[in-house]
């Protein structure tokens, strides 16, 4: 995986956003990374897109910039 960026969502939790293959599908990846004091790592839940479903979503996001 290649981390294209990440956001700070909060004090504990950043998002991160990377590229590559998990599992033999290719594709982007939006997880949450969180610092606690037991635990620091990757949130349990996050979202991966298929890069063959990329554009669709994408014009999704477009519509949120214009909404």
């Amino acid at each position: 995986m290649v981390e294209i960026g990440r956001v700070r969502k909060n004090e504990t939790t950043e998002v991160r956003v990377e590229n590559g293959e998990y599992k033999g599908s290719v594709g982007i990846s939006v997880w949450g990374h969180v610092t606690f004091d037991r635990y620091t790592g990757w949130s349990k839940s996050g979202l991966r897109i298929p890069a063959d479903k990329w554009t669709e979503f994408k014009a999704i996001l477009d519509k949120v910039d214009r909404a």
